[in-house]
């Protein structure tokens, strides 16, 4: 569990194929001294079990899937992805709970300087719209977020300054694909409604 907080922008390092399966390795200097083989990590918004640390670089072995449904396929070396360790049991909530498990990806609309502030507009996936609500939380890239305005195809979040410095959006541009994690308590409030008589 995260709560969409992000604690250091690491690099990419290396992501490709190795001995049969993928693997995901990031320059981490932060939040390395505090991590350990099994812990997890939200790279992106993605739930990750960290397989091997050295160097100040954390290593990931990924699977098909996550491939699939994430935006690291588009990522390279050098690429910046936002991290953030799970949740301890004594932390304070800042943001909302956080899964790490990606609903799917989202182009960038229009992403604009509107005074001190930063207007981002996404595409709305249809095929997980249901979740979106004005007001309600939403996690992209792992930032956790509250959608200002829902339209018909896309819906806009507000970004001030300090999240821009700390997270990786100042290097979004309009066609930038996001990871996206739609709000847990929509899901769970979808699936009771389903089983009413």
């Amino acid at each position: 569990m995260f709560t969409g907080l992000i604690e250091e922008v690491g690099q990419i390092r290396w992501l490709g194929a190795t001995e049969g399966s993928t693997q995901l390795r990031i320059s981490a200097p932060k939040i390395t001294p505090d991590l350990h083989p099994g812990d997890s990590v939200a790279v992106n918004g993605c739930c990750l079990t960290v397989t091997t640390i050295r160097n100040e670089e954390i290593t990931f072995d990924l699977l098909e899937e996550t491939m699939v449904r994430t935006n690291f396929r588009h990522l390279g070396i050098d690429s910046p992805v936002n991290l953030e360790r799970a949740l301890s049991a004594a932390a304070r909530i800042g943001g909302h709970f956080v899964q790490g498990h990606i609903d799917c990806t989202a182009s960038v609309v229009s992403f604009d300087a509107q005074g001190a502030d930063y207007r981002l507009e996404v595409a709305l996936p249809m095929d997980f719209a249901r979740y979106a609500v004005e007001k309600g939380s939403i996690a992209l890239d792992g930032i956790s977020l509250t959608i200002a305005e829902l339209r018909p195809t896309s819906f806009v979040v507000w970004i001030i300054p300090h999240t821009l410095r700390e997270t990786n959006l100042n290097h979004v541009q309009s066609g930038s694909l996001l990871n996206v994690e739609f709000d847990l308590l929509a899901k769970y409030v979808e699936r009771l409604l389903q089983r009413s008589p």
